[in-house]
């Protein structure tokens, strides 16, 4: 694997342009797999309240809308902005759909998933709106599954104890 961490990986953002994710050096991440025919799809709502919460602390949801599970992201990357920005009024970061699973995974859900690189929280991605943790340093220090609401003291707490972290020196 080329990447060795997470900010090697460049992405185009929902607009198709090129998104150096080093741009978030020493921030926390969010990194969530979206889509917008799920019966997930109501965790736009939470995602959206959470970045409102924290974004002032240097927090960042990036999303990633994906077509992986029962083409419940069909659209295009213009129809998935219009739908994120009018029914949950998302303005956090939506990128260009990508593959979050499959012979045609993504580099950067690659590095999310295998045990080489993400030792702790490595694994499939198990359906929409999976949740991967990252802290102001780039380590993956947490994961959250579909089920688990953005909005769930689990998440919130662990979001909280990452935006009080500092960046390691």
């Amino acid at each position: 694997m080329t990447n060795e961490h997470i900010y090697d990986f460049v992405m185009k953002d929902i607009s198709g342009a090129d998104v150096p994710l080093g741009t978030f050096k020493g921030k926390v991440l969010l990194v969530v797999n979206v889509a917008s025919k799920c019966g997930f799809t109501p965790q736009y709502a939470g995602l959206q309240s959470l970045y409102e919460r924290y974004r002032e602390r240097d927090f960042e949801i990036l999303g990633f809308p994906a077509n992986d599970f029962l083409w419940q992201e069909p659209g295009s990357d213009l129809e998935i902005r219009q739908f994120c920005s009018t029914k949950y009024n998302v303005n956090f970061p939506l990128f260009s759909k990508i593959s979050v699973r499959g012979n045609g995974t993504h580099p950067l859900y690659k590095y999310l998933t295998e045990k080489e690189t993400n030792p702790r929280f490595s694994g499939k991605i198990s359906w929409n709106f999976n949740k991967f943790l990252v802290d102001r340093n780039g380590q993956i220090v947490n994961r959250f599954d579909s089920k688990i609401d953005p909005l769930d003291e689990q998440v919130v707490s662990a979001v909280e104890a990452a935006v009080a972290s500092h960046v390691a020196g």
